[in-house]
């Protein structure tokens, strides 16, 4: 299955359904494993996240009025939250992205109390650009 296969709603119900974060944490590593890799050309400066403790690239592609994104990450927990931003975020126009409220979906998913400070600062600083790849689109 890839990414592509999933939904966010499905996520959340994976969510509810697994009561243990360590099972979470591995569904998160296992949605990022469902990324399809970045060509190493496409890993630049250009594209990378500052503020993230491990290295991150989001590449956004505008179609019509939709922006289509893709990520990658050098560490397995990353990746899977790029996975979930990408869930998030993509292929929705630049209004609807500006209109997301991320930090209530990482709430609903208890993401913000169950992250490490360095990841929780690293997945926020990921939306900011996202936001920001929208402003700039819209």
């Amino acid at each position: 299955m890839s990414l592509s296969e999933v939904s966010l709603e499905e996520v959340v119900d994976t969510f509810e359904f697994l009561d243990d974060w360590e099972d979470r944490y591995k569904y998160i590593i296992d949605l990022g494993r469902k990324l399809p890799p970045l060509d190493s050309d496409e890993m630049v400066d250009a594209f990378k996240v500052r503020g993230c403790q491990s290295k991150v690239w989001l590449i956004p592609e505008i179609q019509s009025d939709q922006i289509m994104l893709r990520g990658d990450s050098d560490a397995h927990i990353v990746k899977g939250l790029v996975a979930l931003m990408l869930l998030v975020y993509s292929g929705k126009t630049a209004a609807d992205i500006l209109s997301v409220d991320a930090k209530k979906i990482l709430g609903d998913l208890g993401l913000s109390s169950h992250l490490s400070p360095m990841r929780a600062n690293g997945l926020f600083s990921m939306v900011e650009r996202i936001r920001e790849i929208a402003a700039n689109a819209g």
